[in-house]
C-alpha cells in the first residue's frame, strides 16, 4: 500500500511539474504574442534570447533574418497598448527537459495575411527565452 501512495505522489509531482513548465512556455510565447498584438516593442524583446535568429517571410525575399531587436523596432511607430490587427494562437508546446519547439498561427484578417511561427525555446537562468523563430505566410484555406 505504501508503495502505491510514493508511486503517485511521484507521479502527481512529476504531471504538476511538467504542467509548471508548459505554462511558463506558454507564457514567453504570449510576451511575443501581445508584444506583436499592442505594438510594445519591450514586450517582445523579454521573450527572446537577446542573440536569437528570426528567420521570417518576406514578399520577394526568399529568406529575411532579424534580431529580437530588429524585430520589436518593426512595431515602434504604432500606438503602443493599441490592438493593431493581429491575432496570435498557440497550436503546439513540445518540451524535452529545458528545450521546448512551439507553433503558433499569426493572423492578420485587415490585411488577409496569415503565417504560422515555428520557435525553439530553452530555458537559461530559469527562464524559458525564445532562442530561434522561423515563420512562413500561408494562403488561406
Amino acid at each position: 500500500m505504501k508503495k502505491h501512495i510514493v508511486t503517485a505522489l511521484l507521479l502527481t509531482t512529476f504531471i504538476c511539474s511538467a504542467q509548471a513548465e508548459e505554462a511558463a512556455i506558454r507564457a514567453t510565447l504570449q510576451k511575443y504574442i501581445e508584444g506583436s498584438s499592442y505594438s510594445d516593442p519591450e514586450l517582445i524583446q523579454t521573450a527572446f534570447y537577446e542573440s536569437a535568429d528570426l528567420f521570417l517571410s518576406k514578399k520577394d525575399q526568399e529568406i529575411w533574418v532579424l534580431s529580437p531587436k530588429e524585430y520589436a523596432a518593426l512595431f515602434e511607430h504604432r500606438v503602443k497598448g493599441k490592438f493593431n490587427g493581429r491575432e496570435g494562437k498557440i497550436l503546439a508546446i513540445d518540451r524535452a527537459n529545458d528545450i521546448a519547439s512551439a507553433k503558433a498561427e499569426i493572423r492578420i484578417p485587415s490585411r488577409n495575411l496569415y503565417f504560422i511561427d515555428i520557435f525553439l525555446l530553452k530555458k537559461l537562468s530559469g527562464e524559458w527565452k525564445i532562442i530561434g523563430k522561423a515563420a512562413t505566410q500561408m494562403t488561406e484555406q
